[in-house]
């Protein structure tokens, strides 16, 4: 059976620009978490991995 994908939930829930800068989802992903499937979650927790990144650059 598939690996359960965690939620990337780090419990730092602080908005700016629309992302939580803690995790990196957008208010509608976080939202949406409990009901979205497998691949879903897991394109979501690969999205927010990169707009993370790409906030600690700023």
């Amino acid at each position: 059976m598939a690996k359960k994908v965690e939620n990337p939930c780090v419990s730092i829930c602080q908005l700016k620009g629309g992302l939580c800068v803690g995790c990196g989802r957008t208010k509608d992903e976080i939202r949406q978490w409990t009901s979205m499937k497998r691949p879903e979650r897991m394109k979501t927790v690969k999205l927010a991995e990169q707009r993370l990144k790409k906030l600690n650059v700023d």
